[in-house]
């Protein structure tokens, strides 16, 4: 088991570097991959299960502890990143299709992976974890909303099968993770250090299909796909920070909000557009994966090398 937490913690460690690697491999021959497709909403599904199973009652125990910043920081997550995705849509010489790709990556909930990012960057994790809950749990019910308000004009949108879509290949699963992490917690500790590799293995899994399977579309968008990811996630991180700043809240809660607010679930934007649109709907997810782990290794690693009890504004922010 030591080995296998050992090999767990690399691979998240190198992930967005591998997750490159197996797409620039798919990319060079997506036809071994085509045949992928299918398994992206089973790939997405194991790995909600798995982060319903390192939940614990006591990560929503926040909520009663700082109801304003968890309040904040959700309807950040659903207001700031819809409205970017919105505007870069807009504005920018998108395909319908891509598009729309952009506006389901801003109406997910919180990616996986901020948590991690959180915690390296000396944030406010339980803050993290109850937003990264909330997010996902409220996700049936406003990712469809939002995305029918937002890409309607696009391409046509049906609300109810994105519903039922989310419901299937994330509400469940996490539901049941949290159950199983409830109920057999002595059996769940003795996998819950491969789940981060298990996260990797399905989200490289799921790039890579959604690579081979819009190859074309990409090489001959990508440059302006990666314009709009990286807008994306940079002003989202910005503008997320902001917000709680402009909130009053303190240091810890303003990274955790930033970094909540900058990392989608990507991989949930590339099954629904898998699923419910085109292939190519899913390309701006399957960029966004790798760049906001980049970013967020970035981004937590300046800083962790800046104590929160040496930032000036601390000492004035309210608890």
């Amino acid at each position: 088991m030591r080995r296998l937490q050992q090999v767990s913690e690399l691979a998240g460690r190198w992930f967005p570097l591998v997750v490159i690697v197996a797409g620039a491999i798919a990319l060079a021959v997506p036809g071994a991959f085509r045949g992928w497709s299918a398994a992206v909403p089973w790939l997405l599904a194991l790995i909600m299960l798995g982060m319903g199973l390192t939940l614990r009652p006591v990560d929503f125990a926040y909520v009663a502890r700082r109801p304003v910043a968890f309040v904040i920081g959700v309807v950040a997550q659903f207001v700031i990143m819809p409205g970017l995705g919105w505007l870069l849509a807009t504005a920018l010489p998108l395909s319908p299709e891509l598009a729309v790709g952009v506006i389901l990556v801003a109406c997910a909930p919180g990616g996986t992976a901020s948590n991690v990012m959180v915690f390296l960057a000396k944030g406010d994790t339980a803050l993290s974890v109850a937003m990264t809950s909330a997010s996902t749990l409220l996700a049936p019910l406003v990712t469809p909303m939002l995305v029918l308000l937002l890409a309607g004009r696009f391409l046509p949108v049906q609300p109810g099968a994105l519903f039922l879509s989310i419901v299937q290949i994330v509400l469940v699963p996490v539901v049941l993770g949290f159950l199983l992490r409830r109920f057999a917690e002595r059996q769940v500790e003795k996998v819950v250090p491969a789940l981060p590799l298990v996260s990797v293995v399905g989200i490289t899994a799921v790039v890579m299909a959604v690579v081979a399977g819009s190859a074309s579309a990409l090489l001959a968008s990508g440059l302006v796909i990666g314009v709009a990811v990286v807008l994306h996630n940079v002003l989202g991180l910005g503008l997320g920070y902001l917000a709680a700043r402009l909130a009053g809240l303190d240091e810890t809660a303003r990274r955790a909000i930033s970094i909540e607010v900058g990392m989608q679930n990507s991989g949930l934007s590339a099954s629904l557009a898998t699923t419910h649109f085109n292939p190519v709907a899913a390309l701006p997810a399957a960029v966004f994966s790798v760049w906001h782990n980049v970013s967020g290794s970035i981004l937590a690693g300046y800083w962790a090398r800046r104590p929160v009890a040496a930032t000036r504004d601390r000492a004035h922010s309210r608890p």
